[in-house]
């Protein structure tokens, strides 16, 4: 196993409470933050900027109620691809439309792709007519998600 050590960047207490506040409301003001972390204004713009430049923040983001917004069926959707087509199968599946997220995986199956699609006839279309048709997909294995939630996350967000 290779060692990262060298690419791995420390959090003191005070990162991980940008990150905690960050992750709780990316929108909050930088006055906010700053009071929350017990830093200045100007430390805080420092802390963020350095973060973003370790590629610990790799961005700012809202949470989307995807029922809400038109993406009524979710589904999780196991690929077993060839050994040789990973590369191909993920350029094609950064492309694909209500693929949410994609990870390569170890175990029984070799790909977890996340597809929000505004009802089951068009997650249907995107299991049986794109996600079946990519070339190196051996087989597919679909979970409908009925509901979800989340967890606690990582020990900064608590």
């Amino acid at each position: 196993m290779a060692d990262d050590s060298a690419d791995t960047y420390r959090l003191d207490a005070i990162d991980r409470r940008i990150i905690k506040e960050l992750v709780a409301d990316s929108r909050i003001s930088m006055r906010a933050l700053a009071e929350k972390a017990h830093i200045s204004r100007a430390h805080a713009y420092v802390r963020i900027e350095r973060l973003q430049d370790a590629g610990i923040i790799e961005g700012f983001t809202t949470r989307i109620s995807h029922s809400k917004a038109g993406l009524g069926s979710s589904a999780f959707i196991a690929l077993s691809i060839r050994q040789d087509s990973w590369r191909g199968i993920s350029t094609q599946l950064r492309t694909l439309p209500f693929v949410e997220h994609f990870s390569l995986l170890g175990g029984d199956f070799d790909v977890l792709v996340l597809v929000r699609a505004p009802d089951n006839s068009a997650l249907r279309h995107v299991v049986l007519e794109r996600l079946q048709s990519l070339e190196g997909v051996q087989a597919t294995r679909t979970w409908l998600i009925f509901e979800e939630a989340n967890g606690p996350g990582p020990e900064w967000v608590r």
